[in-house]
This record gives structure tokens, sequence and C-alpha cells, in this order.
């Protein structure tokens, strides 16, 4: 794993353990850890888009009880819902790159910064931040 991805991983796995304040804490810094670990497994580096889903496949395979955590975070409209899917998305969220925890708008500008205004990654993460604000996640 690429050196920054591994901070931010390991960064998110740790937000996730603060959130959500110490119950079944190896479980969610294990989701938090693996998120992004279809990244490692694309076979088109420019399509990050299905990175989740690799790597929810792969740790289906792999029998990690918590697999669709990985495979749906990310997604606007998923159709599994959990709280640590939830947790996820919102310490994913606020984890910039680099393994910083910048809160929400840093982390969109983040985004922004890296892939664009008008991408699709850019999109997609602004309105996955408005969703979670929605939920009143923060």
């Amino acid at each position: 794993m690429e050196e920054n991805r591994l901070k931010h991983s390991l960064a998110v796995a740790n937000k996730m353990v603060e959130l959500n304040n110490g119950t079944d804490k190896e479980n969610v810094f294990l989701i938090g850890y693996l998120h992004d670990i279809g990244y490692d497994f694309l076979e088109n580096r420019n399509d990050t888009s299905i990175h989740n889903k690799i790597g929810g496949e792969i740790l289906k395979k792999s029998r990690f009880k918590y697999w669709k955590e990985v495979y749906y975070h990310g997604d606007l409209n998923p159709e599994y819902k959990s709280d640590y899917l939830n947790l996820l998305n919102t310490a994913d969220m606020m984890i910039d790159s680099k393994g910083n925890d910048v809160g929400f708008n840093k982390r969109l500008e983040d985004i922004m910064c890296r892939y664009g205004d008008s991408s699709e990654v850019y999109i997609k993460a602004k309105q996955l931040i408005e969703s979670l604000k929605k939920q009143n996640i923060n």
C-alpha cells in the first residue's frame, strides 16, 4: 500500500475508534484500516471509483464479517445500511489523503485539489458530506 494511503487508512481506523467511544474497538479499527484495500487491486489505476467494491469483495472472500461496510463506503444511496457504514463514511470524510484529521470542509478541499471540482470523485464526496451533515454526523 502506498505510504499516504496507509497513513490515511490508519488515521481513519483511529478516528472510527474515537467516534465510536471504544465499543467493539477491534472490529471498528479493522473496518477503517481495511476500507481502501481495493486500491491495491485496481486493474485500471485511473478508475478509482470501484476501489470500494473490489476491497469489499476481497474481504467477503476472506470471510471478514464487516465486508459490506467496505463494499458500500462512499456510496450515496447504498442498498445496505449500518451504524458502522455511517461511522466509516464519517471518518473517511474527516481524514485527508495524508492521514491528517481535518474535518469535512478541509477534506473536501483536499479532494478538490487532487481531482478537480468537476470530477466524479469530488461531486460524490460533496454529496456524501452533505448527507452526513443532514444526519447530524459531524
